[in-house]
């Protein structure tokens, strides 16, 4: 059986994370949240005191940060110099700091071999922001994974409450919108649709169904591709 390359992007809370993660397990690949490595990054340099707007200051701490992925019975978790990230990245302030960190070449050039190496030992299911543009131009299947700006906040909001986090709807819609501008305007690497991907509106759809979906959309693909699937799918 062949290895396979799955490539999903999509704006930020569009479910990408959750969705993938459970999809990969379903189909017996690694999951490989791209965005939390930038997380990992953005972490280290607020830890630092430094701007997430410095780029010269932010290039000058790339040779002091070292980020990993392993895998547990807990799912992905982010290394940053040896100590588990993965909680405190998970913050409104991470994510503009990840995004920030993300518009600059040489923070993406740190991380894309290591993405790349990646994906080049065994299946993998990727996703991010330029992983079918960019990061896996090669992938055998490219999904751009997406909701409504009311849908996605609601689920970050629902999401980091159930977290303890102290944010309002009405914030975490206003960041969601800085962030998407952010990030499809930033000039290396921008949040769009890969030409041969399949776009996937999960908008009032359950968890489930949006997995079932997700699913389906990579099994045809590899049989469209490769003449089978090394798993299956309910009709």
């Amino acid at each position: 059986m062949y290895n396979f390359k799955v490539a999903i992007d999509g704006p930020t809370g569009a479910g990408k994370s959750t969705i993938s993660a459970e999809v990969a397990k379903r189909i017996g690949c690694v999951y490989v949240d791209t965005g939390a490595m930038y997380r990992a990054v953005g972490l280290y340099v607020r830890r630092k005191g430094v701007s997430s707007e410095d780029a010269a200051a932010i290039i000058g701490l790339l040779d002091e940060i070292k980020v990993t992925i392993s895998h547990d019975a807990g799912g992905q978790r982010i290394i940053l110099n040896g100590e588990d990230v993965s909680g405190e990245i998970r913050t409104p302030e991470a994510s503009v700091y990840a995004s920030n960190v993300s518009k600059i070449p040489q923070v993406r050039a740190a991380l894309l071999q290591l993405q790349r190496d990646l994906a080049s030992r065994e299946s993998v299911l990727m996703d991010g922001r330029d992983i079918g543009t960019v990061i896996l131009p090669d992938a055998d299947v490219k999904i751009f994974l997406t909701a409504s700006d009311e849908e996605r906040a609601r689920r970050r909001y629902e999401e980091l409450a159930g977290k303890g986090g102290k944010v309002t709807y009405d914030e975490v819609l206003t960041d969601l919108r800085w962030r998407d501008k952010n990030d499809s305007g930033r000039a290396a690497a921008p949040l769009m649709a890969a030409d041969d991907a399949v776009t996937v509106d999960t908008t009032g759809n359950e968890f489930e169904a949006s997995v079932e979906a997700i699913t389906r959309v990579i099994y045809d693909g590899l049989v469209k591709k490769h003449g089978t699937a090394p798993f299956g799918v309910n009709n």
